[in-house]
This record gives C-alpha cells, sequence and structure tokens, in this order.
C-alpha cells in the first residue's frame, strides 16, 4: 500500500463518505487517478463505491480496521512478533494488529502455531509460508468473521499457552480495557484464564476511547505493545501497574 493510498483511507475513514472531488483537491491528483486508486481499494475490501462519492464499509470489518493507520498497526505487529520463539504456540483473538501479528508470525517465524477465534486471521494467512493455525469452532459473527459461544468456549479449554495476543476498543482508568461487543469480551476473557500472559496491541488512540463492556482489569496485562503518541499519564498508570510497555 502506497502513502496515497493510505492517506485516502484515512480520509475516507475520518469522514464515512467523501466525494471524489474533495479527494481529488486534499490528495493533489487527478480525479481519474482517485477514481483508479478506488477500484484497487474497492477490490481490496478497503471501502466502497458509490457514485461520485467513496464510502466507509463496516466498522466491525478487519479489512477496513487494517487500512486505517496501517504502518503504525505493522510496526506494532513487528514489534509484537519478537516477544515470540519459533516453535511456541500462541493464542492470538481478532483485530487488525492481531491479523497482522499473524501474518508476521506465518511469514517470518519457524514452527508457530496459532490457536483463534478469527476465521478471517486464518484466511489471511492461509498463503503464508509458516502458517500454522486451529481455528476454534463456535457461533459465527458474521462482519467481525469471529467465533463466539459456549462451542468456542469449550474449544479453548483443549488448550493452554504462554501468550495470548488481543486488541482492544478503548481503555479508562476505572475500568481497565473494554470491548464493544460482550459476547466477544466473554470469548477473549475465556482464552486469557489458558493462557499465562495477556498481551495488548493496540494503537494509542484507543486510550482516548471506550467500550462499553470489561475486556480485562488493568492489572491482568502483562505487555502491552503501543505507538509513541500515547498520553503520558497513560503511561504513568501501566508502569505503576508494572506492565511491560513496548513502544514503537
Amino acid at each position: 500500500m502506497n502513502k496515497r493510498h493510505a492517506k485516502l483511507l484515512e480520509l475516507v475513514n475520518e469522514r464515512g463518505r467523501i466525494e471524489v472531488t474533495m479527494l481529488s483537491e486534499k490528495l493533489d491528483v487527478s480525479q481519474v487517478t482517485i477514481r483508479k486508486d478506488l477500484v484497487l481499494l474497492e477490490g481490496k475490501g478497503f471501502l466502497k463505491r458509490e457514485h461520485g462519492f467513496a464510502v466507509m464499509i463496516s466498522s466491525d470489518d478487519i479489512n477496513n480496521r487494517l487500512s486505517f493507520n496501517y504502518d503504525v498497526k505493522s510496526k506494532i505487529a513487528i514489534k509484537a512478533s519478537s516477544i515470540v520463539e519459533n516453535g511456541e504456540t500462541v493464542m492470538i483473538e481478532s483485530g487488525a494488529c492481531c491479523a497482522l501479528l499473524a501474518k508476521e508470525l506465518a511469514t517470518n517465524k519457524r514452527d508457530v502455531t496459532i490457536i483463534t477465534n478469527s476465521a478471517f486471521i486464518a484466511s489471511y494467512i492461509r498463503k503464508c509460508p509458516y502458517s500454522k493455525v486451529v481455528l476454534l469452532g463456535g457461533d459465527y459473527q458474521t462482519e467481525s468473521q469471529v467465533v463466539v459461544g459456549p462451542i468456542t468456549r469449550k474449544c479453548i479449554e483443549s488448550f493452554y499457552v504462554d501468550k495470548l495476543f488481543v486488541g482492544t476498543d478503548g481503555f479508562t482508568e476505572k475500568m481497565g480495557f473494554t470491548g464493544k461487543n460482550h459476547m466477544r469480551a466473554e470469548i477473549v476473557r475465556a482464552m486469557a484464564e489458558n493462557a499465562k500472559k495477556v498481551i495488548v496491541l493496540t494503537e494509542s488512540t484507543k486510550f482516548l476511547k471506550q467500550g462499553v463492556v470489561v475486556q480485562f482489569k488493568t492489572k491482568e496485562i502483562a505487555t502491552i505493545v503501543t505507538d509513541n503518541d500515547i498520553p503520558e499519564e497513560i503511561v504513568d498508570l501501566l508502569v505503576e501497574n508494572n506492565i511491560d510497555l513496548k513502544i514503537v
């Protein structure tokens, strides 16, 4: 993905729906070039085209989330991959940073097995040279492409790992890490029960947002991998809770 495409996607995500003419002005290229870009990006599932407009797709769609701040997410994933050893088995929950981490592991690590509830991740890394995936069963959520529910919880009981990698939708000092979907939050907590360490991968902007259900209390997290725009007061709070903070 080139810089113009990344900036175009940021503009679409910020506004939800934006005219081709405005994209042309803001990116300082012709409308013909913008239309070609939109055809390409729509083909990859990053956005939708309407007559004269580019439109953001569902906020739960991981392709959409991957397209926004891709460079930052990629750096977070690369940093997180350094925590994983060759031959290790890890759990990875759904999310954009988690998907990129899975791709890093399946491309650059040897004999790493990924246990996940994300059908998107299983498909996303299927052609990577070292892809080894255990896909958990359960009730399928079509937009987020994850499985949840009692069958998923039962599947999780069969595994125990050192590391669980998760994303988050928000954070508050009182509640800790929060999510938007209670069924996904239940599954991520079940995964944590069968892992020694919980590692959160998130952009710093999530520390300024809040979900509606609790994923984890702050003290339950071992490591956080994020970017260097994280607010200083949040850094102090995390350090006070003995969290290993890795900043890219």
